[in-house]
């Protein structure tokens, strides 16, 4: 096997290992540690260290560590986050969120880095055009890696089904959906018939050990890169990334197209942190129970990623506008139907069909608004790309902040706020961009940089 490849596969099934965990994980925090709203706590603060972490670390840690340890340095960061888990507190979680969140942009820094110079040295081997060998390696790596989100949450419902469902299910269902109460929902569903701490003992194994493979993998079988290859990238990164994106990141809001971007961005953190925060908790957890949030989250992951792959192909065909209205359509129904909706466990399917149609939207948000940047910001990538990383992380330590302390249906009227502030200002950007560009081919520049999406994703 060519050597290259070889290391794209490494690195691939690393991290299909290590988000394997981390996402089961995420998915579960909101009804394991609702105490307090401990879990969606430590999300918030994940996302908070991941703001600082994006601006300082990556230059600084590869260019010290390398790429390959910095991969392996960081994935250790999220298994100390999975061992906080096992005895959770505001002492243990919270720390090890500050972990993870710090290690998190330096990991997928890394990764970029690396896959970027692998391809280009194949390129040069082979003679081939460089940017085409490089999007093949992205490609192949997020076709492995998306299926973290499948495997990750499977594990979690097959430990947890052990539970016996009428054990599990709130005895009061009126406290479920938009309108729960929240103490005596928070009690019914975690404190007297949550999972036994053997299961979640069990499952967080699981999870630590698929991090401990992970890390094992990198070290063991990644070559690390050679060493004027990585000097080159990483002193090119260093000047990026202290000054050209640091100072950059907040010059780049003088673009009136950055600020009418910066409801759009954040609304991506918004509704993900609805579906991981409130969806599992309020909807799945309380009316089915804890062990169906996995197959219920699987939905999502599957037509995620499906539908990242069709909306990329399609997208230059039907040009980003029209996408970005149907996932604004399917959201913006979505919402309305679950502040209406009283979920009931006999209405199985209709908690697998919201997570769907929310995957639906969310692939088109997280493909479309990555090309979206790629097109606008051409000659000012970095910046434009650090500002995508702070507004989205901001979304999430915003909605993961506010949710313990208000009702479900406060949190989707601001969701859809969001939504609405989202429609305008992106119309705003369309009509001047059509005003000041008239004629630009925007769905040959959507197909190139749409190629290589969800990079800056946790």
């Amino acid at each position: 096997m060519e050597r290259n490849l070889k290391n794209v596969l490494v690195i691939s099934f690393g991290f299909l290992l290590l988000f394997t965990a981390y996402g089961g994980l995420q998915s579960l925090q909101s009804s394991l540690h609702s105490e307090e709203g401990l879990g969606v706590a430590s999300l918030s603060v994940i996302y908070a260290a991941l703001i600082l972490s994006s601006m300082f670390l990556p230059p600084i840690l590869i260019k010290k560590l390398g790429c390959k340890w910095t991969i392996a340095g960081s994935m250790c960061c999220y298994i100390a986050y999975s061992l906080g888990n096992f005895y959770a507190s505001w002492y243990t979680l919270i720390p090890t969120s500050i972990i993870l969140g710090l290690g998190g942009a330096p990991l997928w820094s890394a990764k970029c880095t690396y896959l970027t110079i692998a391809g280009n040295l194949y390129a040069q081997k082979a003679e081939k055009i460089g940017r085409d060998v490089i999007n093949q390696y992205f490609g192949l790596f997020f076709l492995i890696f998306q299926s973290s989100g499948v495997w990750g949450n499977l594990i979690s419902s097959l430990i947890f089904g052990q539970i016996t469902t009428t054990a599990e299910v709130s005895e009061d269902l009126m406290c479920c959906g938009a309108y729960d109460c929240m103490t005596n929902a928070t009690t019914n569903t975690t404190a007297s018939s949550g999972p036994s701490k053997t299961l979640i003992y069990i499952l967080l194994g699981v999870y630590t050990g698929s991090g401990v493979i992970a890390v094992l993998l990198i070290a063991l079988f990644l070559d690390q890169i050679k060493a004027n290859q990585a000097e080159s990238e990483t002193e090119k990164m260093q000047t990026q990334s202290f000054w050209s994106t640091f100072l950059a990141t907040f010059h780049h809001l003088k673009d009136k197209r950055q600020c009418l971007l910066i409801p759009l961005t954040m609304y991506s953190g918004f509704e993900q942190a609805f579906l991981a925060g409130d969806y599992t908790k309020s909807y799945v957890t309380c009316a089915l129970g804890i062990h169906f949030v996995g197959y219920v989250m699987i939905s999502f992951s599957a037509a995620n990623s499906f539908c990242s792959l069709i909306f990329g192909k399609i997208s230059q065909f039907t040009g980003r506008k029209a996408l970005f209205a149907l996932a604004a359509v399917t959201n913006l129904a979505c919402i309305i139907a679950l502040l209406l909706w009283k979920p009931h466990p006999n209405q199985l399917a209709v908690f697998f069909i919201f997570s769907a149609l929310w995957g639906l939207a969310d692939a088109i948000w997280q493909t479309q608004t990555n090309a979206l940047y790629g097109v606008l910001f051409e000659k000012h990538k970095e910046a434009a790309f650090a500002n995508y990383r702070l507004w989205e992380s901001l979304g999430f330590v915003i909605a993961f902040g506010y949710n313990t302390f208000l009702h479900v249906y406060v949190k989707l009227y601001i969701v859809m706020a969001v939504l609405v502030v989202t429609i305008v200002m992106y119309g705003a950007l369309e009509y001047l961009e059509a005003k000041d560009l008239p004629g630009t081919p925007t769905t040959v520049k959507e197909e190139i940089t749409g190629s290589v999406v969800q990079q800056t994703r946790l």
